[in-house]
């Protein structure tokens, strides 16, 4: 029974392998650095992404789902482990903010909408986050071969808290992406990413515009309890 197994799973193996290996092949090169097929795919599904989130439009978390999951295999490759993980993670959230905004319902039973945290809300968030980041700083420092492990943790927890706020139509999310998105474009030019640096450095005008968007579309007395 083991043997015939083995004898199914290594030809799929095989070729999940090289599936992998075309596409991590170099589909150009940018600053010296060459830019696989599989980042090039990543960064186009990206910014559709965004621009969905920016127009409040569900079609952005079946996108988030697929971009995260082409990110981690890039991630991982270049030991990015914080990054990958985070990417992971981000696919579950894609499914669970994808019902949300299908679903959905504010504490007082409302559709969801976009809606501001409200002050304390606003720092309970932020304490969080702070307090998360030295935290898998120090486990990726330790557990893993990761070359920048505190620099990995800030924006992987600093994401995980946007990704939550914008699940639940908190305008807050905008400023916590663009914190996110100034700090990757620093590690991600470390590692070579040239696309993904530009996908980070339009990311940050476009959060600021997803922002104001936002802004326009609350509505009077949003603002959580």
């Amino acid at each position: 029974m083991l043997s015939r197994m083995d004898a199914l799973l290594g030809p799929l193996s095989a070729a999940l392998d090289q599936s992998l290996n075309l596409a991590l092949a170099p589909a150009f090169t940018a600053l010296g650095s060459p830019i696989s097929w599989l980042e090039l795919v990543a960064f186009v599904l990206a910014i559709w992404m965004v621009v969905c989130n920016m127009r409040v439009q569900v079609l952005a978390w079946p996108l988030a789902l697929t971009s995260s999951l082409l990110y981690f295999l890039l991630f991982w490759s270049g030991k990015l482990y914080g990054e990958a993980s985070l990417q992971l993670l981000f696919a579950a959230l894609a499914l669970w903010g994808w019902w949300q905004w299908l679903r959905g319902r504010t504490a007082e039973g409302d559709t969801l909408h976009v809606r501001t945290l409200g002050p304390k809300g606003r720092v309970t968030a932020l304490l969080v986050t702070l307090a998360a980041w030295p935290l898998l700083g120090l486990f990726l420092q330790h557990r893993t071969d990761s070359p920048l492990p505190y620099w990995d943790a800030l924006p992987t927890v600093a994401s995980i808290t946007g990704q939550w706020l914008l699940g639940r139509k908190y305008q807050e999310n905008w400023p916590v992406w663009v914190i996110v998105n100034l700090v990757s474009i620093g590690l991600f030019a470390l590692k070579g990413y040239w696309l993904t640096v530009v996908l980070y450095a339009v990311f940050v005008p476009m959060s600021v515009a997803g922002w104001r968007a936002w802004q326009r579309q609350l509505r009077p007395a949003t603002v959580a309890a």
